[in-house]
């Protein structure tokens, strides 16, 4: 992709699933990766030699370079901390990835305050405050970037049970249009892209279960989960030079879910 080689891009949660992905798929198009883990470092270590095997195979002078950084991204010192590591290590950061996400089951009329409250202390305080850091980072430098925030379909399907989640993505899809319409002319990208059901650690529970995997399925038009690889093409793209003119979108990359697929055969009301 056009405009990616020589930059830095920060990935939080990026031990696994889409985060890891996006980590790999920019290494490969030689952007230096900050690899953000929260508390265990070997997925982060797993992501960073997956990422310059990739990158860099056998080649001895690779200009691609990699760095491990704690961050718990529902603590605000633990932010700053971070972006100032990245900034130290790599000079400049240009790509901010916000992609660490947590996810509760509750009926939500049994929703404890604090359970809810964790949820969107990472999924949208902390995108907000990952976003701050990086946006006070690149006006300091006179600089353009890049920040690409890892929404779900569910910022507009309500999901029972899942309360807490689709609040959280719903503030993030304002969140992504707020910060782009208020920086844009000092060239500052804002998107963000919303994953349907995809192929992931944290959906185990449905992708090691042949009937279960069936019935989500059976919900997508395309009739297939996604794959975390196809997730990261589309955040390369819009961390890109080819995509220099798109601010404030969500790309919906789901198989077609947001189509209604329960309306592919016609029906009267």
């Amino acid at each position: 992709m056009k405009g990616l080689a020589g930059k830095t891009a920060l990935i939080t949660g990026a031990s696994s699933g889409i985060g890891q992905a996006i980590a790999i798929r920019l290494a490969q198009e030689g952007c230096n990766i900050a690899i953000n883990y929260r508390s265990s470092p070997e997925g982060a270590e797993d992501t960073e030699e997956q990422a310059m095997r990739q990158a860099c195979g056998q080649v001895e002078e690779c200009g691609v370079s990699s760095f491990l950084v704690q961050g718990d991204v529902s603590k605000e010192e633990d932010i700053t901390a971070m972006v100032n590591a990245v900034v130290d290590k790599f000079g400049s950061l240009d790509i901010l990835i916000n992609n660490a996400g947590i996810q509760e089951d509750c009926p939500s009329h049994e929703l404890s305050a604090n359970d809810f409250d964790n949820v969107l202390s990472v999924n949208l305080r902390g995108a907000f405050l990952c976003a701050r850091e990086t946006i006070k980072h690149l006006l300091s430098q006179n600089r353009s970037g890049v920040i690409i925030n890892i929404s779900s379909v569910h910022e507009i399907i309500p999901r029972p049970l899942y309360l807490s989640y689709s609040v959280s993505k719903g503030g993030m899809e304002n969140l992504t249009k707020t910060l782009a319409l208020e920086y844009a002319d000092r060239n500052i990208r804002v998107n963000a892209i919303a994953p349907g059901a995809t192929v992931t650690p944290i959906n185990q529970e449905w992708v090691d279960d042949p009937e279960k995997q069936k019935v989500v399925e059976s919900h997508i038009p395309m009739k297939r989960a996604g794959e975390s690889a196809e997730m990261a093409a589309a955040v390369a793209f819009l961390a890109s030079d080819e995509a220099s003119y798109i601010t404030g979108q969500t790309l919906f990359i789901d198989g077609g879910l947001t189509l209604y697929a329960d309306f592919r055969e016609p029906w009267s009301a």
